[in-house]
């Protein structure tokens, strides 16, 4: 698949995004898993961050009042910067019950290959399949899900760690039924 920067589809014109209904499968098979494994994925879900941002998290990046999770931006590594993402606060509660072993800090301490796969394989098990069926299918989706809702998208973009807006503009672009349940807010 060649990539096409900039963009909520590839090439062929297919979606690299899940829809509402294979982001509600995607949560129920998750739900499915060992408590950690299933906690990765729902977190990736309800925040859209990268793997390797998720796989970087401890306790003390949990704030529980209000329920915030810090997220240290990974993709500009030469200076230190943090995002604070709105969680459920049933979520930050269950993160924070984790079990950590003994000198490890981390909340999902496996490695970013790991990471992939959990996600990889709660598609497969959901009958998710498709260039959107991977951990950044979630962040798209998490994109798409905010511009439906309406959110501001200077919001989304500090949500995502983008430093130009234009990047994030790529959730505008909608298709099909994301256009349609659009349009039905005008029929009302």
């Amino acid at each position: 698949m060649k990539r096409v920067p900039h963009s909520a589809y590839d090439l062929e014109g297919r979606r690299k995004y899940l829809t509402h209904a294979e982001g509600r499968e995607f949560l129920d098979h998750s739900r499915r898993l060992p408590v950690r494994e299933a906690l990765f994925c729902i977190a990736l879900h309800y925040t859209g961050i990268r793997i390797s941002e998720a796989l970087s998290t401890t306790k003390r990046d949990i704030d529980l009042e209000p329920c915030i999770l810090r997220v240290r931006t990974l993709k500009k590594r030469q200076i230190e910067e943090f995002r604070r993402i709105p969680i459920p606060g049933w979520l930050g509660k269950r993160l924070r019950e984790l079990e950590t072993e003994p000198g490890e800090e981390r909340i999902w301490p496996f490695s970013r290959t790991t990471g992939w796969r959990i996600i990889k394989r709660t598609m497969a098990d959901a009958g998710i399949e498709g260039v959107h069926a991977t951990p950044k299918g979630l962040r798209h989706a998490f994109g798409v899900r905010g511009v439906m809702a309406g959110l501001p998208l200077k919001f989304l973009q500090e949500m995502f760690g983008h430093s130009q807006i234009e990047t994030t503009s790529i959730y505008l672009d909608v298709k099909d039924s994301e256009k349609r349940s659009l349009m039905e807010r005008t029929w009302k």
